[in-house]
């Protein structure tokens, strides 16, 4: 293949991916309006119409913004790959700190801090205006800059020393050497999944064990009820920065813990808080945790061999619009590109993950209550605004969860798509 050729496959599937993003989030944005003047059937009993056109308005709202930033991040891509922005970024790099590992380094944290500043009026939008429009944002001005100096200062502890070490093996350990990056970044993502919870999650949110003993006694009850182990039940602080309420497990190994946010737990019943937690446990006894893994490392193989391939390709760097080949560039080029080339294929995760949550609410309903866990969904979806009627197409793209209506029917016992 030789560079022009290349450049113009990267621009081909570059305005594809782009037009089919905008075009998919019009397609929600429109379904979703149509829809707003009623609830659905199913859930006129739950859900008043006030909070229904809120989701509506929440969402179309969100799509309008989104289909902002599709135009402007494939633009930002066009320039740093075509318009020379990373061989410029690359070349000035190079004259800082010579050549080698110091100056991939270099590199790649200048392109992370123009890419940050960049995006960072987009970032003060969705929160201070988006988000607050709705009611959902509780974070201060002091909350978003502690947070945003904390996740810099955190990625540059971590992600440097990662970074440093695989450009070592790419310069240093072979043609192989893809096989042992891709080894350390295994052994990097398990340990942080290890530590997440005791050393990672705390420097942003306050984490205070269970306080209430009724809906402690009920959640060992059912931890025991399904054989797991656990290193606590947690409540998180997420009223700090949202409204919006969720409920997650965390951690790896021993370290696993179970977190409620503290929203969630004010809204929903001990028997509903219950259910959803069944819901979780059932990725675990599913095996869903282990199967994402698994996926995720084995496309992460195949991804890291075909970076071995292409790295010492001179028609890969020319184009995308870098004239002196590096293996900081190479990396960066890559990874920017990937997503162009894989986004028409996204529905096929997106689907994967929408028939585990259907076995997660299967094994919920086994174990605990389907009507207590259609109840907290439905409280679920109204508090957060989500639209309880998304555009069939933009959900298989985008949605991991399954749309709310075609959800609470297979909990009925009424099928599923």
């Amino acid at each position: 293949m030789t560079a022009h050729v290349f450049s113009l496959v990267f621009i081909a599937f570059l305005v594809l991916s782009t037009l089919l993003q905008l075009w998919l989030k019009t397609r929600h944005l429109r379904h979703v309006l149509a829809h707003r003047a009623a609830v659905p059937a199913d859930f006129a009993s739950q859900i008043e119409l006030d909070a229904h056109q809120k989701a509506a308005d929440y969402t179309a709202a969100k799509m309008r913004f989104a289909r902002i930033s599709i135009a402007w991040e494939a633009l930002l891509l066009a320039a740093f790959t075509l318009g020379g922005g990373i061989g410029w970024l690359d070349a000035t790099a190079r004259e800082l700190a010579g050549t080698g590992i110091w100056a991939g380094l270099a590199l790649i944290a200048g392109l992370t801090l123009v890419n940050g500043v960049l995006s960072l009026p987009f970032s003060l939008y969705a929160t201070f205006v988006l988000e607050a429009r709705f009611g959902f944002n509780k974070v201060t001005p002091a909350v978003f800059v502690t947070d945003m100096v904390k996740s810099t200062l955190l990625g540059a502890a971590l992600g440097l020393p990662l970074i440093a070490l695989i450009l070592w093996l790419m310069e240093a350990s072979g043609s192989l050497w893809w096989l042992y990056a891709w080894a350390v970044w295994v052994a990097f993502g398990l340990a942080v999944m290890a530590i997440y919870p005791t050393f990672i999650a705390p420097l942003f949110n306050k984490f205070t064990p269970l306080a209430d003993a009724t809906l402690k006694q009920r959640i060992d009850a059912l931890l025991n009820k399904c054989g797991f182990a656990s290193n606590g039940v947690f409540v998180m602080d997420g009223s700090k920065r949202s409204s919006h309420g969720n409920a997650y497990f965390t951690g790896f190994g021993k370290t696993k813990r179970i977190v409620f946010f503290d929203t969630l737990v004010e809204r929903l019943t001990p028997l509903e808080v219950e259910a959803v937690l069944a819901h979780e446990l059932g990725h675990y006894k599913r095996k869903h945790i282990i199967k994402r893994m698994a996926t995720m490392y084995g496309l992460g193989l195949l991804t890291m061999a075909l970076l071995g391939y292409i790295k010492d390709t001179s028609w890969f760097y020319a184009g995308l619009g870098v004239a002196v080949p590096s293996t900081a560039a190479a990396l960066i080029l890559f990874f920017l590109a990937l997503p162009v080339f894989t986004f028409p294929f996204g529905w096929i995760a997106s689907r994967g993950s929408r028939k585990h949550e259907y076995e997660a609410d299967e094994y919920a309903a086994e174990v605990s209550d389907g009507s207590a866990l259609i109840s907290g969904l439905v409280k679920l979806y109204r508090d957060n605004a989500a639209t309880l009627t998304p555009d069939p197409l933009h959900s298989l793209f985008y949605d991991s969860h399954p749309p709310a209506a075609l959800r609470i029917a297979a909990l009925r016992g009424q099928g599923r798509d």
